[in-house]
């Protein structure tokens, strides 16, 4: 059996026999398995490379929050072992107000700064979270040029085009404005990671939190069409949207998953990436 290191590294953690695992979809760090255990219950197993962050931000939201994210049962660099949350209903309005409510809450928790007190990754590239004052700087430092620089390195944004970001990036001043506090946020909270059971959001996985602007978490909730009028009427219902943020702000945040995108992937991620470019330099 393929998988039976693992299975029986799982029963000396749980304690109890694991007897068989399956793959499941999602795993863009590692494979993702359903292990199924001698007494009828389940746990995720997700296996891979520096998988530790993860384990760490999903029991630092378990903490802080009321953001429903599995339990982490186990984690190391190596592998990550979580309980087994029953979903793969769509994320449809009723399911999108609720996730609208847990975001809002989410986004009410405060810290002293923009960062976090370690840093962490996203998509399993590195996310540094220095605690900065100011947000302007964080996200033109820290998300911004240093996402675009990770991407240049890997060869996946050209020059000229970091030549544009960076052009970009002395500007920022004229559409950001300071928020009035740093706000949680999951920070990868697209429609994969975003779990539902019956028109609730049973769980959200895997994060890339720190503590931001909280635009920037809705801004990627329209990139990938994640979220849509349900989720933003519930939301504006109990945290208003400041002016500025659908006219420009949700753009100029997009630039950072999309750089993310671009250094995972490449491709038509630098057109997009290039389009907003275009807006803002002209």
């Amino acid at each position: 059996m393929a998988h039976r290191p693992l299975l029986e590294r799982i029963s000396r953690i749980t304690g109890r026999a694991a007897t068989n695992a399956r793959p499941l979809s999602g795993g863009c760090v590692g494979e993702v398995l359903s292990v199924t255990l001698s007494d009828g219950g389940r746990v995720v197993a997700k296996v891979g490379a520096g998988l530790e962050p993860e384990g760490w931000m999903l029991a630092y939201l378990a903490e802080k929050s009321r953001l429903p994210v599995p339990a982490v049962l186990h984690a190391d660099d190596g592998l990550l072992l979580m309980e087994y949350v029953e979903a793969g209903d769509p994320l449809d309005q009723t399911a999108e107000a609720h996730a609208a409510e847990l975001l809002a809450e989410l986004h009410g928790i405060g810290w002293q700064a923009f960062g976090l007190e370690r840093d962490t990754v996203i998509g399993g590239v590195p996310q540094p979270n220095p605690p900065t004052e100011r947000w302007l700087d964080f996200f033109r430092d820290h998300r911004l040029l240093f996402m675009a620089d990770q991407a240049r390195r890997a060869g996946r944004l050209p020059a000229a085009v970091m030549a544009r970001v960076e052009r970009l990036a002395v500007r920022l001043d004229r559409w950001i404005e300071e928020p009035s506090h740093p706000s949680l946020i999951h920070g990868d909270a697209w429609g994969g990671n975003v779990l539902c059971h019956r028109g609730r959001v049973a769980a959200v996985i895997d994060p890339a939190i720190y503590y931001a602007d909280a635009e920037i978490e809705l801004a990627f909730g329209t990139l990938f069409s994640t979220f849509g009028k349900a989720f933003f009427r519930r939301y504006e219902d109990i945290r208003p949207i400041r002016p500025g943020f659908w006219e420009a702000r949700r753009d100029l945040y997009n630039l950072y998953p999309l750089l993310v995108h671009v250094r995972l992937f490449g491709g038509g991620y630098v057109g997009s990436v290039e389009r907003i470019l275009d807006r803002f330099l002209g």
